[in-house]
């Protein structure tokens, strides 16, 4: 984390350095257009692109720490992980799951979204069947039912 934010930082330095050196080049000139206003105005433009794309990377890693993060809250929810804590036992009145059931749910939902994206039926036609790699388990009720 501490080199994204360097690399951010880094970024943003050079570009409002290269801004600087922008309104440095257009005071020297007169505001005139020269070759070192041009040459000021590709560099600014070049430290832009890095900056947006330090922006970027930055915006991926926070949003795999918010998905990493959040599933494994819901992990520790499901399986009942959380019960031990201060103040939080039986909060939900849900029975706990076990960590391999709540990975096949995933796996199917996942399965499911994927058939809906690309096409294959009608919203109806693919909850009917889950995918091969992602079976539901008769052992539990709940899928038992379906």
């Amino acid at each position: 984390m501490d080199s994204i934010v360097d690399s951010l930082n880094n970024a943003y330095q050079d570009f409002v350095g290269a801004a600087a050196n922008v309104l440095e080049a257009k005071e020297l000139s007169g505001g005139q257009k020269t070759a070192a206003t041009d040459v000021a105005l590709e560099n600014f433009k070049q430290k832009w692109e890095l900056f947006r794309v330090s922006c970027d990377q930055a915006e991926e890693f926070v949003e795999s720490v918010k998905q990493r993060v959040g599933s494994e809250c819901l992990v520790d929810e499901a399986t009942g992980s959380v019960s031990g804590r201060s103040g939080q036992g039986g909060m939900t009145g849900l029975p706990p799951i076990s960590a391999v059931r709540l990975e096949q749910m995933s796996k199917a939902v996942r399965w499911l979204v994927i058939e809906l994206q690309h096409g294959s039926g009608a919203a109806g036609g693919a909850a009917g069947h889950a995918h091969p790699s992602a079976p539901f388990d008769a052992r539990f009720s709940e899928d038992a039912a379906q």
